[in-house]
């Protein structure tokens, strides 16, 4: 095809393939964030039951309660769970609503790194992870 200069362009990438693309994007991220919001779940009903997996009596500026670290953790996780499944059908509020739980996450896994670092900093990079696959995600191209 050659545009009015004489220059030859190539041609135009076919919609359906570029479709394809974004809805295997979208539905890897909703996926994630599931996984993401289960392991949430898991973390805050495991602090919950006072498990002894967490470190008890680390002193810091923003120390909580186990059991409120628990209930944070588990809470963002139910929420994530909706905006994964928000996500999965396709829903906008539910590109955003993953964006912000994913956020969230972080925040609340950065300040209980002191309980649990390693689980914690695992938790922080699917969060990650999965902020950048929501927003790759450009289904208007």
């Amino acid at each position: 095809m050659t545009n009015p200069s004489g220059v030859q362009s190539p041609p135009p990438a076919e919609p359906f393939q570029r479709q394809s693309v974004a809805t295997g994007i979208s539905i890897t991220a909703a996926i994630m964030l599931l996984v993401l919001a289960t392991v949430s779940v898991l973390e805050g009903v495991s602090a919950i039951a006072k498990d002894e997996i967490y470190v008890a009596g680390v002193d810091y500026i923003y120390a909580f309660d186990l059991t409120t670290w628990g209930w944070i953790h588990l809470i963002l996780g139910a929420v994530g769970v909706l905006c994964a499944f928000g996500l999965l059908f396709g829903r906008t509020w539910g590109r955003y609503a993953a964006v912000a739980i994913a956020v969230l996450v972080i925040i609340a896994n950065f300040l209980s790194l002191p309980y649990y670092p390693w689980w914690s900093l695992l938790v922080i990079a699917l969060s990650v992870v999965v902020i950048w696959a929501v927003t790759a995600w450009q289904p208007q191209l």
